[in-house]
C-alpha cells in the first residue's frame, strides 16, 4: 500500500525537519513548503495529499489565507500550528474547517498521534487497519508494529503471525489453523516452522511476548493481562 502524503507548511526549516522526521518514522511521505504560496502550488499539484499541517504566521500568505483557499476546493484534514494561545484564533480556525489546533511548542509525538486520529476519523485510515492490544499497536496498512510507541522490526511472516494472533485474541489456535492461515498450506505434523517463528516473535516483542501463551498439546493463544 502506498504511503500517505502529508503536506507540512512552516517558514521555519528547523520546525519542518522536526515534524518531517517524526512523520517519516511513522511511514508517511512528507511534502514541505516554506510559505503559503508554495503550499498552495504543492497542494493543487498533488491530488494524493491526505492531510495538511499548517503554520499560521508565515510570509507572503499566512495560514488563514491558505486554509481559506484550500477549503474552497477541498475538505482535506488540516492541523493548524501557532505560537499564540488565543481563543479567538482557535475559534477562527474551527470556523474555517480546521480539524485540530496545536499551540507551539508541542510534542512531535503528540502531533503524530493527532495525525493518526484525524486520518482514522476521516476514513483516510480504515479503523480495521489498526489493531491495539496490551500496549501493542499493529497497523496493517503501514505494515508497522509499535510497542508502547516504539517501532519494532518484524519479518513478513512474523508480522502475519502477530496479526493472526491479535485478530483472534483470547482464542486457542491450533498449529493446523495457524499454518493454514499464515503459511497457506496443510498441516502435516511438523510444528517446528510455527514454533521457531513464535520463539523469534516473542523475543522481538520483549516483555509483551509473554502474551503469546503456549496451549500444551494444541498450539497458542494471545492474551493480554486484561483478558485473564
Amino acid at each position: 500500500m502506498e504511503k500517505r502524503k502529508i503536506l507540512v507548511v512552516d517558514d521555519e526549516s528547523r520546525m519542518r525537519k522536526l515534524v518531517r522526521d517524526f512523520l517519516v518514522k511513522q511511514n508517511y511521505e512528507v511534502l514541505e513548503a516554506g510559505d503559503g504560496e508554495e503550499a498552495l502550488d504543492l497542494f493543487f499539484a498533488d491530488k494524493e495529499i491526505a492531510l495538511v499541517i499548517l503554520d499560521v504566521m508565515m510570509p507572503k500568505m499566512d495560514g488563514w489565507q491558505v486554509c481559506r483557499e484550500i477549503r474552497q476546493y477541498s475538505k482535506v484534514p488540516m492541523i493548524m500550528l501557532t505560537a499564540k494561545s488565543d481563543e479567538q484564533d482557535e475559534l477562527q480556525g474551527f470556523e474555517l474547517g480546521v480539524d485540530e489546533y496545536i499551540t507551539k511548542p508541542f510534542s512531535p509525538k503528540i502531533l503524530v498521534a493527532r495525525v493518526e486520529a484525524i486520518l482514522r476519523r476521516t476514513g483516510r485510515i480504515a479503523s480495521e487497519d489498526v489493531i491495539t492490544a496490551g500496549g501493542i499497536e499493529l497497523n496493517k496498512a503501514a505494515h508497522q508494529v509499535l510497542i508502547d510507541g516504539k517501532d519494532v522490526e518484524l519479518s513478513y511472516k512474523e508480522f502475519e503471525l502477530l496479526t493472526y494472533f491479535m485478530e483472534n485474541q483470547g482464542l486457542a489456535l491450533s498449529r493446523e489453523k495457524i499454518l493454514n492461515h499464515v503459511w497457506n498450506y496443510d498441516y502435516f505434523g511438523d510444528a517446528r516452522t510455527i514454533d521457531t517463528h513464535v520463539k523469534k516473535l516473542r523475543s522481538k516483542l520483549g516483555d509483551k511476548g509473554e502474551m503469546i501463551r503456549t496451549v500444551w498439546g494444541l498450539g497458542y493463544k494471545f492474551e493480554t493481562g486484561d483478558s485473564i
